[in-house]
C-alpha cells in the first residue's frame, strides 16, 4: 500500500510544546530575560511565514486510492489525540509563569497573548474531531481540546451552521470584503456562542430535556474550563484570573483570524429559485505551504475541507482552479490585523476571483457603494454584470 509521504512529519504537530519549553529554557537561560516572552509571537507571525518561504509550497494531490488507505489508518487519528494534551501543558506553564515569576506586567501580557494565539490550535484539533460520529471517542476527544480553552461551543456552529452558511451574508463565520478582522470578530465571536447555545438548546428541547442538563455538549467542554481555572486560582492565587480570562479570549480571537482568511469576500451565488448553489471547492481560500500545513494539520487545504467535511486531514486533496493566499494562513493572519495592507494585497484577488465583477463576492454593507465604485461591476468582456441575487431567504439544508 502506498503512504501518506508526510506520514511522520505530521508529529511536528507537537510544535507548540517545543516552543513554550523553549520559552521557559531561554528565559531561565538569560537571567529571567522579560524578552524572552516574545518568543511565541515572534515565531508565529514571524518565523512560521518565513519558514513557509524558505521551504514552499506543495501542489500535489492525494490519489484517491491513497486516501482511501488513509482515511482507514488509525495511526492519524492517534497523531491528534496525543496533541491535544500539549495545550493544557502550555496553558498551564504560561499561567503559571505570569502568576509565580518576577515578570513585567508587559511581559506577562505579551506572553499570554503568544500561547493564546498558539492554543488557538486546539480548536483546531477539536474541530477536526468534531466531524466524526458523535458518541465515538473522536468526539470525545474533541470536546477534551476545546475545553483547554473554553470554546465549548465551537463544534455545535461550527458544524451546524458554518458548514451550512458557509460563504454567504448569513454566516456569522465568513468574512465580508471590506470588513476589517476586527469589525468581523465582533460578529464572528458572538455569533459563533449565540448560535452554538441556540442550535444545542434547540437539539436538547427535541429530547425533551432542558439547556441545563449533563447530556448538553457545551456545558460538558466549559465544565473543564471552569475546573481547570479554579484549580489554577486556588494553586497561583486570584491575581492569575484575568490572565486566564485573557488566554481564552485571545485564543478565540486567534480562530477568528483563521476564519477571516478562510473566507473573506467569497460569496456562493443564489439560483433563481432563491437557493444558494452547493459549497465548492472555490469558496474558499486556500494554502499549500508545507511548513504551516503541518502545523496546522493541513487546515489550510480548506477547499476540499468545505467541499467534503467527513474527509480526514491527511487526505485533503489540491485543486487547480480555486482561491489561494500568497501566504500560510499564519502569514495571512498576521496582514489581517493591518486592515489598509490586507485590502490593499487581497481585494485585487478578490475581484479576479468574481471575474471583474465585484458584485459577485461577499460585500460588507456600509461599504458596499465605495467597493462597487471602485472596482466595477463588468465582467472579463466587459458587459454589465448580471442583476443582483435577490433577497431572498437561503434554503440552508439539514444540519449535521
Amino acid at each position: 500500500m502506498r503512504h501518506d509521504k508526510y506520514r511522520y512529519w505530521w508529529l511536528t504537530g507537537c510544535w507548540p510544546l517545543l516552543l513554550i519549553g523553549a520559552t521557559v529554557w531561554a528565559y531561565f537561560a538569560t537571567g529571567g530575560n522579560p524578552l524572552t516572552s516574545l518568543i511565541p509571537i515572534i515565531f508565529l507571525f514571524v518565523g512560521t511565514p518565513l519558514i513557509d518561504a524558505l521551504i514552499g509550497e506543495d501542489n500535489d494531490s492525494v490519489a484517491d486510492d491513497v486516501a482511501e488507505a488513509l482515511e482507514d489508518d488509525p495511526w492519524y487519528r492517534w497523531i491528534v489525540y496525543a496533541l491535544i494534551p500539549q495545550h493544557y501543558v502550555t496553558f498551564i506553564v504560561a499561567i503559571w509563569m505570569v502568576g509565580a515569576l518576577d515578570m513585567p506586567l508587559w511581559a506577562d501580557l505579551v506572553l499570554v497573548a503568544g500561547v493564546a494565539t498558539v492554543n488557538g490550535l486546539a480548536i483546531v484539533l477539536g474541530h477536526e474531531l468534531g466531524h466524526k460520529p458523535k458518541d465515538s471517542l473522536d468526539w470525545i476527544m474533541a470536546k477534551i481540546s476545546v475545553g483547554s480553552n473554553g470554546y465549548g461551543h465551537f463544534y455545535i456552529e461550527h458544524n451546524r451552521g458554518h458548514h451550512v452558511k458557509v460563504s454567504t451574508p448569513e454566516d456569522c463565520s465568513s468574512a465580508r470584503m471590506g470588513e476589517t478582522v476586527f469589525e468581523f470578530a465582533l460578529r464572528d465571536i458572538p455569533g459563533a456562542l449565540i448560535g452554538g447555545v441556540t442550535k444545542e438548546a434547540e437539539r436538547l428541547k427535541r429530547q425533551g430535556h432542558g439547556f441545563w442538563t449533563w447530556r448538553n455538549d457545551i456545558l460538558q467542554c466549559w465544565a473543564i474550563s471552569v475546573v481547570l481555572a479554579a484549580i489554577l486560582v486556588a494553586w497561583l492565587g486570584w491575581a492569575v484570573l484575568p490572565f486566564i480570562a485573557m488566554h481564552h479570549v485571545l485564543s478565540w480571537y486567534s480562530l477568528t483570524q483563521s476564519n477571516y482568511v478562510a473566507h473573506y469576500g467569497l460569496l456562493r451565488q443564489k439560483r433563481p429559485n432563491g437557493k444558494y448553489e452547493p459549497c465548492q471547492p472555490r469558496h474558499s481560500w486556500n494554502a499549500n505551504h508545507i511548513f504551516s500545513n503541518l502545523m496546522l494539520i493541513d487546515l489550510q487545504r480548506h477547499s476540499d475541507h468545505h467541499a467534503n467535511p467527513m474527509r480526514s486531514y491527511p487526505a485533503l486533496r489540491n485543486f487547480d482552479d480555486i482561491p489561494r493566499l500568497p501566504w500560510g494562513y499564519l502569514g495571512a493572519m498576521a496582514l489581517s490585523n493591518i486592515p489598509p495592507l490586507w485590502f490593499k494585497v487581497m481585494n485585487p484577488k478578490l475581484v479576479e476571483w468574481a471575474e471583474g465583477d465585484v458584485t459577485k463576492a461577499n460585500l460588507h454593507p456600509p461599504r458596499r457603494a465605495h467597493l462597487i465604485a471602485k472596482y466595477g461591476r463588468k465582467g472579463r468582456k466587459g458587459n454589465e454584470a448580471a442583476a443582483e441575487p435577490s433577497d431572498a431567504e437561503p434554503v440552508l439544508g439539514p444540519a449535521e
